[in-house]
């Protein structure tokens, strides 16, 4: 009898555990709709429209001008890269040549000034310096040095021999000087409004 009874308590609080359970998803589901029904007639409000339109419009302005700004940085770039590689190889092709020019110059008359007996520092152009010496065998050598100004060309005459030694000469700023010990040199070359200019001293074998 007991046990009977203790069944139909059971079965009635399930029932009614049931009926509550079923009673909260309704609420929740009747919450649910009443929500989504308010969305939609807020949505069909003209205001409402018209903020989301006029929300769309200002982030695709906003997306116009950064991609023109974006493109407009990477143009100024690609254009300062190219201007470089094109620019760039003259610059140093053309302060290499002045330098080669420069190196040239100083090689000969430091060679031959090291030989020489006799210094002629003339002051001009043509001749620009003389130099001579007799070698252990007893012959008589000179060599003139003669800078051009029409052509920029600075050549060497050995013994009747003539070559070209340097081009690019920029014949007001290049001078020599002797003063009875030492033969002070300065020769500048001009490539391209690129400019080497180098000053050394030189003194010759003494007799």
């Amino acid at each position: 009898m007991t046990e009977r009874r203790n069944n139909q308590r059971s079965t009635t609080f399930q029932g009614r555990a049931h009926e509550a359970e079923a009673l909260t998803h309704h609420v929740i589901a009747s919450r649910r709709r009443g929500n989504l029904i308010n969305i939609i007639m807020k949505l069909k409000k003209p205001s409402t429209l018209k903020r989301l339109e006029s929300s769309q419009r200002g982030i695709g302005l906003v997306e116009l001008i950064i991609a023109i700004a974006i493109t407009g940085i990477i143009g100024a770039a690609a254009t300062m890269a190219l201007h470089q590689v094109l620019t760039v190889p003259t610059i140093s092709n053309n302060q290499n040549t002045a330098i080669n020019q420069v190196r040239n110059a100083v090689h000969w008359i430091s060679r031959d000034v090291q030989m020489a007996q006799s210094v002629n520092a003339t002051g001009s152009l043509d001749p620009f310096l003389i130099l001579g010496w007799t070698d252990w065998e007893g012959h008589v050598h000179e060599a003139t040095y003669m800078l051009e100004d029409v052509s920029k060309e600075l050549r060497r005459n050995y013994d009747g021999a003539q070559m070209l030694i340097a081009q690019y000469i920029d014949t007001d700023k290049s001078n020599c000087q002797w003063d009875g010990k030492v033969l002070t040199v300065t020769i500048t070359a001009t490539v391209g409004g690129k400019t080497e200019t180098r000053t050394f001293k030189v003194k010759p074998r003494p007799d």
